[in-house]
């Protein structure tokens, strides 16, 4: 193109307005022709649309929140939006769940409203919820409105923020409200700041100060939100873990053959630097022979929704858009088609897939499959919001019972007690062969302890490990030493509520070593064998041949014996709740204790400085909390803390013949058999029981304690004596649940009966979604035998036989519902009650030290048992009198 010269002898305003300039560009266009459109030209020339460049980088703004948020000033925060009517949504959640996966705008949507969805009350929320981070909220039709089918509303909305302002003065909420973060930092009033604004996101607000309205003390506070949006779905979690292969195996076991133990023997001066040389050897072999592998892990992902399922939604949703440019929605209908044929070939392929693991014996692997397709158990509570802070306060809240439990420690002594047993010499000793075969049970899908062992090592290198951990276990059993590797420990807390409001909705599970535990298990076998049978026979925890049926059967039979009398008898039922009541088990009490039921004074020594100098930390994500040394209370994650509080709380018995105390683990319930309007033997065992616990520092939570009274009598009115428990009044209820069944005022089972029923129902729902996979009728007879039948007969000896036939009928209805679903016939519940009856009554029969064992006696002719005794219906239908009516009609006898 030839150059343009402009020589300006003077300067002169020209100017040109819009059309003008268009008209001199329209004249000059023929002039040249290098002026007209090239197709070689550059995109930048050629673009017709003079807009922004699609391709260039966009331009920055002005920094800072203050901009932001006067750019956005006058925009309302409207939510996005998607409304469909979609006539059941049960068998539209494939659907939803693919398009919130591969479509970003349905995943990013604020509100998902529906119409039409046809659930019922036997669907749960969890089982509809299409992905992790929405919350679920419903109406379904009812049978008030006089129809039985169709209808109902469901809303599905993000995670919401939560704000909590106010002026907290001194007061800080971070303990109440451990998940909330304090945005306020700079001073309300003079230098303190006394105003505080908390909420569930992190860096959410930047706070700035402005002057106080009128003669306030206190400066106004200006929070501008700064919060970036998290992203809607999850990150994939990426982790580290260790690739066995039989190859390394081989190298590891042949590296630990080559070992030599003894120079670890030699070096160290006590058994706790030898113990943490060669736990630290072992590590350090195990890290350079097994190779480490990175793994993801993508969440919110239902694996038969796969790349078929993504490609026909774009398909569909093209051609739903071609359909309203043109009118024509043939091709819409012929795409809809294909998405729902693409949705069945997946489910077939994975169900396929499932039954071949099926077929292979991988029971772990098919449960996983029947899980992710049924969502039949709700994923884990995560920890949210975490910070360190939330670590250490936490391990504080934990070892809250550390002080008191010194002061009440330093009462007890046993010092006259060692001295007379001072002489006494360590007798017992561990095999190395109880070493290997312990350590061939290990199961190695359990986590690691602090120690960094892991039951995978154990469990392949048994062989190579036995020896010198067998030196180890009998080193400290003769110094009566733990080492400090074995009794550290690592809590890990887990929300007993999706969004725990305070430290006390985290439950505590340790992590501890996998070692320990093997040697836990040795040493809590020889307790057991040490140990009289007749030991606190009411205890029905921890203890071979006994389970909850026999702890709620006891105390059906005591209560139901004592009310046939027909006598105006009732029964008085107090279920006590204890505060954390392993954490406040008092070593020294523990082994004072232990002397007395004859343990050797090496093994109590042993014990009691396993529970004593015990490390803490809390982990709460990747915080780790500083660590604390406990002296107090048994760790709950530990191989022996349950016996050890059964063995601890085995001198809480009853002083009356009118009385008793049942006890399953820290679950006891006092019974007072009350005759003659006489509850003076009742009330003072309230007041045993409540020393007791003051002088083992056990703490009781009143306000969880209940009490349940059954009186059967109509002739009189009674008034009943209020019971109090460290002068606060006892709360009286109409039903409890004790150890999983609900035991009434009238001893009717239709409140139980109800809840199973509505328990079952839901768990139909996931049995349905099963057979939508095409599995055979085997898998699906093995989910509703875990289940759905495990719900139905739970504790079935202890209530069946009492129960109503309508209670029954609605018991079978939901068996009938599984046949037709499963297409084969099931175990009738009379049937399973029958043989259960009988099985359970065998076992009491040969087991001499069971507490009703005295209740099944032979007659002379030693081939039929005494039968019982029963006035009333209630008692003859009660399950001893069963149980010895069904022994009597077998043959042969027992």
């Amino acid at each position: 193109m030839a150059p343009f010269y402009f020589h300006l002898h003077k300067m002169d305003t020209i100017r040109y307005d819009r059309d003008t300039l268009i008209s001199i560009g329209v004249q000059c266009t023929h002039l040249s022709p290098l002026l007209n459109p090239d197709p070689c030209w550059p995109r930048e020339i050629l673009r017709e649309n003079k807009g922004r460049d699609p391709y260039r980088r966009p331009q920055g703004k002005r920094a800072g929140v203050r901009n932001r948020l006067r750019a956005r000033a006058h925009r309302a925060p409207l939510p996005s939006i998607l409304l469909a009517n979609v006539q059941s949504l049960e068998n539209k959640l494939d659907d939803l769940r693919a398009r919130v996966k591969f479509q970003r705008d349905i995943r990013d949507c604020n509100l998902l409203c529906f119409t039409e969805t046809w659930l019922n009350p036997a669907v749960q929320d969890h089982a509809i919820q299409p992905a992790e981070f929405f919350s679920v909220y419903r109406m379904d039709r009812t049978l008030d409105s006089g129809k039985s089918r169709g209808g109902g509303v469901c809303l599905m909305h993000r995670d919401a923020a939560l704000i909590v302002v106010g002026d907290f003065n001194s007061a800080n909420l971070k303990r109440a409200l451990p998940n909330f973060y304090q945005h306020i930092t700079c001073p309300t009033r003079g230098e303190r700041t006394l105003d505080h604004c908390y909420t569930t996101l992190k860096n959410g607000y930047k706070a700035q100060s402005r002057p106080p309205f009128g003669k306030s003390d206190h400066a106004a506070i200006f929070l501008m939100p700064v919060y970036k949006q998290r992203l809607k779905q999850e990150a994939p979690v990426q982790r580290e873990v260790a690739r066995w292969t039989d190859q390394s195996v081989a190298a590891l076991q042949d590296a630990l053959d080559d070992a030599d133990w003894d120079m670890f023997r030699r070096s160290s001066d006590d058994v706790n630097m030898f113990t943490e040389a060669v736990v630290g050897f072992i590590g350090k072999l195990t890290d350079d022979t097994v190779q480490k592998t990175t793994i993801r892990t993508f969440p919110n992902q239902k694996p038969w929704v796969d790349k078929t399922i993504r490609d026909a939604l774009r398909s569909r949703s093209a051609a739903y858009n071609t359909g309203l440019a043109t009118g024509d929605m043939d091709e819409y209908k012929a795409a809809s088609y294909s998405v729902r044929r693409a949705v069945k070939d997946a489910k077939r392929r994975y169900g396929s897939k499932l039954e071949s693991q099926f077929q292979q014996g991988g029971s772990r692997s098919l449960w996983q499959g029947l899980r992710t397709i049924t969502d039949y158990k709700t994923p884990s509570s995560r920890m949210v919001n975490a910070d360190a802070s939330l670590a250490d306060e936490l391990n504080t809240f934990y070892a809250r019972f550390e002080a008191a439990a010194n002061h009440a420690s330093g009462a007890s002594g046993t010092t006259s007690v060692h001295a007379e047993r001072a002489g006494e010499v360590n007798t017992f000793t561990i095999s190395e062969h109880d070493v290997r075969r312990a350590f061939k049970r290990v199961n190695t899908r359990k986590a690691a302890g602090p120690d960094g062992i892991t039951g995978r090592v154990l469990k392949a290198c048994a062989d190579q490990l036995a020896p010198v951990f067998t030196e180890i276990f009998n080193l400290s059993l003769e110094q009566a030493v733990v080492p400090s590797c074995f009794k550290q420990s690592t809590i890990v807390p887990v929300p007993k509520k999706p969004q725990p409001a305070c430290l006390n909705d985290y439950r505590p599970v340790a992590l501890t070593s996998v070692v320990m535990k093997c040697f836990e298990r040795l040493v809590r076998d020889f307790i057991t064998a040490s140990l009289p049978d007749t030991l606190d026979p009411l205890q029905f925890a921890y203890r071979q041949n006994r389970s909850t049926e026999d702890a709620i059967a006891h105390l059906l039979h005591t209560t139901n014996s004592h009310l046939d009398q027909r006598n105006g008898n009732y029964t008085k039922m107090l279920f006590v709740d204890y505060s954390s009541a392993f954490n406040t088990i008092i070593p020294s009490t523990l082994t004072s204790k232990l002397e007395v039921l004859g343990l050797s004074l090496p093994l109590c020594q042993w014990i009691s400085n396993f529970l004593t100098d015990r490390p803490q930390a809390v982990r709460v994500g990747k915080h780790t909390s500083s660590t604390l040394t406990l002296s107090t209370g048994a760790p709950q994650g530990c191989v022996l803390s349950p016996l050890l509080y059964s063995l601890y709380t085995h001198d809480c018995v009853a002083t009356s013949n009118s009385t008793t105390i049942r006890k399953f683990a820290d679950d006891t319930v006092v019974v007072g058999l009350i005759s003659n309007n006489d509850e003076t033997a009742y009330l003072q065992e309230v007041k045993n029981l409540e020393r007791w616990c003051q002088e083992n520092n056990l703490l009781l939570n009143v306000s969880k304690t209940k009490e349940l009274i059954v009186d059967f009598s109509t002739k009189q009115e009674r008034s009943y004596q209020p019971l109090n428990i460290c002068g606060t009044p006892v709360e009286r209820v109409d039903s409890f649940r004790y150890l999983g069944v609900h035991i009434t005022q009238d001893l009717s089972w239709s409140c139980h009966i109800n809840t199973l029923v509505k328990k079952a129902r839901q768990r139909l729902y996931h049995l349905r979604r099963l057979r939508d996979f095409k599995l055979p009728s085997q898998v699906l007879k093995t989910f509703y035998t875990c289940t759905i039948e495990s719900v139905l007969t739970g504790s079935i000896t202890s209530w069946f036989g009492n129960s109503t036939m309508q209670d029954r009928r609605a018991l079978q209805r939901v068996v009938r519902s599984a046949e037709r679903t499963i297409h084969t016939e099931l175990p009738d519940l009379q049937d399973i009650y029958s043989t259960r009856c009988r099985t359970r009554a065998r076992k009491i029969v040969k087991d001499l030290s069971h507490p009703n064992n005295g209740l099944f006696s032979l007659l002379r002719s030693g081939k039929r048992f005494r039968s019982l005794k029963a006035n009333t219906e209630r008692m003859r239908r009660s399950f001893f009198p069963q149980a010895i009516r069904s022994l009597n009609q077998e043959t042969p006898r027992i």
